[in-house]
């Protein structure tokens, strides 16, 4: 019985998640969430409250994902550059595997219609970019890096990155360019993380 709840719980996570993708938060209602996932509007309601709080647990989800992967990379013995490239690899792979949600996700969190839901999210995103910040400034503090503008520093990767998802045509020249399509997107994960990583070393290391 208890298998069954998770199961159901996971299913109207995984139908949201698909709708949300397709037709945005707005265009999704609870009644299809259920339809979606074979699940009930009391089911919902009683694992989640409202829309809101089902969007809300998919976000905390992905980065509770990605937190597990910063801890990891934060506590090995290695420098503090090698950490950042982990860091920019694992960025660049997992949202350019599931550029469809962080579109979306772009998309919801750039509106000012549910500053709450904003709130949300933004807490939850905080833990992660404490541990980036902590990567950098201990290389900071540890005289590898330069002095430079921490949070700034960490804008400007995880910007490339989504400005590469929103817009793949400003950094790739051929027309029939898709993201979707598996060759595709081995280039241009390739390029990012190639770029990002070039990028940080010289900005960080180069002696001014």
């Amino acid at each position: 019985m208890k298998t069954e709840k998770v199961d159901k719980r996971q299913a109207i996570l995984d139908a949201a998640e698909k709708l949300f993708c397709e037709t945005g938060y707005e265009g999704t209602s609870t009644r299809q969430i259920a339809k979606e996932s074979g699940a009930n509007m009391a089911m919902i309601n009683y694992y989640f409250g409202s829309k809101e709080g089902v969007f809300v647990e998919i976000m905390n989800e992905r980065i509770a994902g990605f937190t597990s992967q910063l801890k990891i990379i934060n506590e090995d013995k290695i420098s503090a550059l090698e950490k950042l490239h982990r860091v920019i690899e694992g960025y660049v792979n997992r949202i350019l595997d599931n550029t469809a949600f962080h579109k979306m996700m772009h998309r919801e969190l750039s509106l000012t219609q549910r500053p709450e839901m904003y709130d949300k999210i933004k807490d939850a995103m905080s833990h992660n970019m404490q541990i980036i910040d902590r990567i950098i400034t201990d290389g900071i503090e540890d005289g590898s890096f330069n002095k430079v503008d921490v949070r700034m520093v960490i804008g400007t990767i995880m910007g490339t990155i989504t400005n590469i998802v929103i817009s793949p045509h400003k950094v790739m020249s051929c027309s029939n360019f898709d993201l979707n399509n598996p060759k595709d997107k081995k280039i241009i994960k390739d390029r990012a993380v190639a770029h990002l990583q070039d990028l940080t070393k010289v900005y960080l290391t180069t002696k001014r």
